[in-house]
């Protein structure tokens, strides 16, 4: 299997983190690759479909920003792709399509995940949610380098 930019194969063993007291073991990066490939798959689609009732909007796109780029250590990497990966799941405790509750849990799933990792979460990750936002709002297609 092709290994994913920034994911370790993992092998056999634990990976250390720069976090402390934590380590992601093999199990833990097999739900990783799956969280990766389901927020790489379903990621934008859904965020184009739903952009009009997602109050937030920008800790979303700044939390897939930080999960995508390459200095966010692996651990930081693990919580943000679940939470986002929960995001692009078509069913959850809430349905979104429930006006004015359906994001809920999804925005506390996303709020508590970014509570976890936001030492990693940069005004870069930032700069580039509201720059992709502004991409969004002019119609463009192509989101992955906003």
């Amino acid at each position: 299997m092709k290994s994913r930019p920034g994911i370790e194969s993992g092998g056999l063993r634990a990976i250390s983190c720069p976090m402390p007291g934590t380590e992601l073991v093999p199990q833990d990066l097999e739900k990783l690759r799956r969280d990766q490939a389901r927020v790489e798959s379903g990621f934008w689609g859904k965020l184009r479909r739903t952009l009009a009732r997602i109050p937030f909007v920008d800790e979303l796109l700044a939390a897939y920003y930080c999960a995508t780029d390459p200095a966010t250590p692996l651990r930081a990497k693990a919580v943000l792709y679940g939470a986002l990966a929960y995001f692009v799941l078509p069913i959850d405790i809430v349905p979104d399509f429930i006006l004015w509750l359906g994001f809920t849990d999804d925005a506390a799933v996303l709020y508590a995940a970014i509570r976890t990792v936001r030492a990693y979460v940069t005004d870069s990750h930032r700069l580039q949610a509201r720059t992709a936002i502004d991409r969004l709002a002019n119609g463009s297609q192509d989101m992955r380098n906003a």
